[in-house]
């Protein structure tokens, strides 16, 4: 997938599935911007990947003014963003009746206030330059209330990245403005590394296919639709889940 002349925003671009959407936008000759807050893997992968070929800003997602700021100052150094692709989130496992006020709004203010924010604060750009892709990574949680790692808070909060998705592609859409979204199920990831066996037998018992995601299969669709392969589609919330939900 050609990103060549494109500069494209990763947040959680440090690890995980971000990490390999980010090797994904460098091999077709891309600058990966990597927004996380874990500088010292950021910096860890720059490394890796050259550091004429990306670059590393430090923000906390769950801060809408810092992402506004941060984002700010992306905009300044680099002029026009091409493509920004939300990959940062954290996960809820607690049963409803456990989960916490604090918890709620920590979950939210993440996964679904950060992705709000980032999108918000590069939108005015991408609609000036007439051009913009936005790929937001909800999850098949989001579509069936949870029941493989997250529960409630996180369900909710990947089910608002959805709606959210569909009315920025509506919106933008006259302005040149393309946004999707995907829903993974298990990847494995840092995040599901600390999974019990037993458990991670009970998730990929419900999986069609019969196993977890490698973060490069989730990749390889983000980056379909962050590239222009992807030109005539937006709004689409796309299941990589190995067919679990396998809905029309």
């Amino acid at each position: 997938m050609d990103f060549s002349q494109k500069n494209v925003i990763v947040t959680g671009g440090a690890s995980g599935i971000g990490k390999a959407v980010v090797k994904g936008i460098v091999e077709g000759e891309g600058h990966a911007i990597i927004v996380d807050l874990n500088m010292e893997a950021a910096e860890k992968l720059r490394q890796e990947l050259g550091e004429t070929r990306s670059s590393v800003y430090k923000v906390d997602l769950g801060d809408s003014n810092e992402i506004r700021t941060v984002f700010g100052q992306i905009l300044k150094d680099f002029g026009q963003i091409h493509v920004l692709i939300n990959c940062a989130g954290i996960v809820s496992t607690l049963p409803f009746d456990q989960v916490t006020q604090d918890e709620w709004n920590k979950t939210i203010s993440i996964n679904l206030t950060g992705v709000f924010t980032a999108i918000s604060a590069i939108y005015p750009s991408m609609k000036e330059n007439s051009y913009g892709r936005i790929v937001n990574v909800s999850s098949v949680a989001g579509k069936i209330g949870g029941g493989l790692l997250g529960t409630s808070a996180y369900a909710a909060s990947k089910a608002g990245v959805i709606g959210l998705t569909k009315a920025v592609a509506r919106e933008g859409a006259p302005y040149g403005i393309i946004c999707n979204a995907i829903c993974p199920s298990l990847t494995m990831t840092p995040m599901t590394s600390n999974i019990n066996d037993e458990k991670r037998k009970k998730i990929i018992s419900g999986i069609p296919l019969g196993r977890g995601a490698s973060t490069d299969e989730i990749a390889n669709v983000i980056n379909f639709y962050a590239s222009d392969l992807a030109s005539f589609v937006t709004g689409e919330i796309s299941d990589v889940d190995g067919g679990i939900t396998m809905d029309g």
